[in-house]
């Protein structure tokens, strides 16, 4: 895939224009974490996708675990969606864990984010974060450029902070879901929705945590709400 980078302007020497350097893909600094992604050349928003994980363990992440490849068709849906409009960057962690007070996934996140807007910016930004990467996306919220927040059976523990006014989220959960709590979901959607935020919350009647039953409601709801929010409902697949 090719990459594009916008002209910034400005001395030559100036590192940020500097093209190489400005590849988000460029795996140094993230000590592990990695961004894979379609790229196109002049994006009217990025896109980043945060896997789920697990409540403990140092384990590193692989591009081949389930979990990781489970952002993969949202990616494409994403991508079929909106075309050359949207950069669409998938997140691999370092390690597989949440990590209690470490937060492992928002750190790496967080430096996601950071080579987001240094690539672009300016540029609106969606979250949507499956499972432990919704969790991750939430607390992301309040980040700059965060315009969109997609929360897919996301794992709802602690405090959550309220996002920026203005930013729109999606919460979608599954009423079979065994592994997070779809109730936790729709009280946090209450509670949001009270206090502010533009908040879509849906429920997929007989949806698992996998996101495998009904699988194709999945994607395009995330596909089309982000496209929506970043592109704009005019755009057509």
């Amino acid at each position: 895939m090719a990459a594009g980078h916008p002209d910034h302007g400005g001395d030559p020497g100036d590192p940020r224009t500097d093209g190489a350097r400005l590849d988000p893909l460029r795996p140094e600094g993230g000590n592990g974490a990695e961004l894979r992604g379609q790229i196109p050349e002049g994006p009217r928003g990025v896109v980043l996708l945060l896997h789920g994980g697990a409540v403990s363990g140092g384990q590193r992440v692989r591009w081949s675990g389930v979990a990781a490849l489970r952002m993969l068709p949202f990616a494409l849906a994403l991508t079929r969606r909106a075309g050359e409009e949207l950069a669409v960057l998938r997140l691999k962690y370092r390690v597989r864990g949440w990590n209690g007070a470490n937060r492992d996934p928002v750190v790496d996140a967080a430096w996601a984010l950071a080579r987001i807007r240094d690539t672009w910016p300016g540029l609106p930004i969606a979250l949507v974060g499956h499972s432990m990467g919704g969790r991750v996306a939430l607390q992301l919220a309040t980040e700059p450029d965060v315009a969109a927040v997609v929360a897919l059976a996301p794992w709802i523990e602690g405090a959550t902070p309220r996002p920026v006014l203005g930013t729109r989220v999606l919460l979608v959960h599954g009423t079979r879901d065994g592994i997070t709590s779809p109730r936790r979901t729709a009280t946090l959607a209450a509670r949001l929705r009270d206090s502010g935020i533009e908040v879509r919350h849906l429920e997929v009647e007989g949806g698992d945590h996998p996101m495998l039953r009904h699988a194709g409601l999945w994607h395009d709801t995330a596909a089309d709400f982000v496209t929506d929010v970043l592109v704009g409902p005019a755009r057509t697949s």
